[in-house]
């Protein structure tokens, strides 16, 4: 495991998607819960890092900083250009790579994302995996049958396209796909 990243490093950019990401929700599985949405952050990020403990030449670094960052550019008015000079091309191309292109009509958008991730070094198809793992936790109250039926459509998509990025997240993602399903 490339482990360079400092406790530092770490904290600092916890704070930066801290404030970045301040004030934003997401529900909860119980009617009216909101939850902070720097808990999906974290989440996305402790799968790195478990991951990062159960996979051989696996560059830490890229991968916790693209956990990190993987919804700033949809989600916060963090430029690219900021990106790039405070974490590098290399963070800022797997960023944008696991950011939807919103100018594509919506169905396209999924397909889009996974073939540009799959351009990427294979730490950012496991964040992309880390990102979809942790989404299919509970669905928010408000979804229907319908919606939840198509989001476990799509990490079926994901499953498919990244699965051989990393066999230690295949195989939890698909156990996650299969759960779901009784959720």
């Amino acid at each position: 495991m490339n482990n360079t990243f400092t406790i530092d490093d770490l904290q600092n950019i916890w704070q930066k998607v801290s404030i970045l990401h301040n004030g934003q929700t997401y529900g909860g599985q119980n009617k009216n819960q909101k939850i902070e949405y720097i808990n999906h952050i974290g989440s996305v990020v402790f799968e790195i890092m478990n991951v990062a403990k159960n996979t051989s030449d696996f560059n830490f670094d890229l991968a916790v900083k693209c956990a990190f960052l993987h919804d700033t550019i949809e989600d916060t008015d963090f430029s690219i250009e900021d990106l790039e000079k405070e974490y590098g091309k290399e963070v800022k191309e797997g960023v944008l790579a696991l950011t939807k292109n919103t100018q594509l009509e919506k169905e396209h958008q999924m397909t889009d994302s996974l073939s540009r991730i799959k351009q990427q070094p294979k730490e950012v198809w496991a964040v992309k995996m880390a990102d979809r793992i942790c989404n299919l936790y509970a669905p928010p109250y408000y979804w229907n049958e319908s919606k939840k039926e198509k989001y476990l459509e799509e990490a079926k998509i994901i499953l498919e396209y990244l699965k051989e990025g990393n066999d230690y997240l295949a195989e939890r993602l698909s156990e996650k796909i299969e759960a779901y399903k009784n959720k």
